[in-house]
């Protein structure tokens, strides 16, 4: 169950990212969410998640990439979404998807449809749908986003700007990570805002404001072999942070649980809170039975929306 709760309190939703990838994704990360389209489509519980989950900018990025005649359940690898800080302290957002997708047939359906691009910083930037621009890093790698999220993301490529490879505490994040079929890395900031969704009632307790400062960053994976399996670590900065948030969670479990169906209670009693040393850890796991069912439960749809 926290799991959806964190899904749904983030904005947006594998494999190893590509270096063409992180070298778009300027340093200043506060997520990124990577998503294997190839494995979720192996799994009917990957596949219902997502149709229940997906956030607005991941549809908006999927809808982009079918107006240039790329199918996101048959031409995509995976997609990765990148939100991250402006100079004017605001927050834009890249998408980044690799896949099979035929280079040639894109440009060749472009020129038929009169769309050029214009070059930036020595690469051709198209129009897509939805206000948003695209360009090709390579044959199997396209960036899309605002004009101003992709010129961000050109400026890390070509060094005007520092990119994802110098930010080592996302990167060692991202490697504990990285072999889910969803995963994603929150900065100390992007954390603060996805526990307090996660925590509901519990973040207006005191002790959440005392520790929220001591949050350095936080990771998930999902992977759907069996079910679901998901495992979150929040990393802070002492082991007394981690032990007072595992209480305050488990205490956000127990306000749940007063209103919960019966499916919804075996979803909560599924999920496991603990700290160890300086993490936070938390743990859910449900057969694809009990999954369908928590998917339509009234919970589950007032988190999600």
């Amino acid at each position: 169950m926290i799991a959806f709760m964190l899904l749904a309190g983030v904005p947006g939703f594998a494999s190893p990212l590509g270096t063409n990838t992180r070298s778009v994704i300027p340093s200043q990360v506060q997520q990124i969410i990577n998503v294997d389209y190839r494995r979720m489509k192996n799994s009917d519980s990957a596949m219902a998640m997502k149709s229940k989950l997906m956030p607005p900018n991941m549809k908006k990025f999927e809808d982009a990439l079918k107006g240039v005649g790329i199918d996101p359940d048959k031409d995509l690898d995976q997609i990765t979404v990148a939100s991250f800080r402006t100079k004017d302290n605001g927050i834009d957002m890249v998408g980044i998807a690799q896949g099979t997708f035929s280079l040639k047939k894109i440009k060749a359906r472009m020129f038929r449809q009169k769309i050029k691009g214009k070059k930036v910083n020595g690469s051709f930037v198209y129009p897509m749908a939805g206000a948003m621009s695209m360009v090709f890093l390579d044959d199997w790698t396209m960036m899309f986003g605002d004009e101003k999220a992709v010129q961000a993301g050109l400026d890390a490529r070509d060094d005007s700007s520092q990119s994802l490879n110098s930010n080592g505490d996302v990167g060692d994040m991202i490697a504990s990570v990285d072999r889910g079929t969803v995963w994603s890395v929150l900065d100390a900031a992007g954390t603060q805002t996805m526990l307090k969704t996660v925590l509901g009632s519990a973040s207006g307790l005191n002790e959440f404001d005392t520790v929220k400062k001591q949050l350095l960053g936080s990771r998930y994976m999902m992977d759907f072999d069996r079910g679901i399996d998901f495992n979150l670590n929040v990393v802070t900065a002492d082991n007394v942070t981690a032990s007072t948030l595992a209480t305050l969670l488990k205490a956000g479990i127990l306000f749940k649980k007063i209103s919960a169906s019966a499916t919804e209670k075996s979803a909560l009693d599924d999920t496991t809170v603990d700290s160890d040393s300086t993490r936070l850890v938390v743990h859910f796991k449900a057969d694809d039975a009990s999954f369908q069912e928590l998917l339509n439960s009234p919970m589950f749809a007032a988190v999600t929306h």
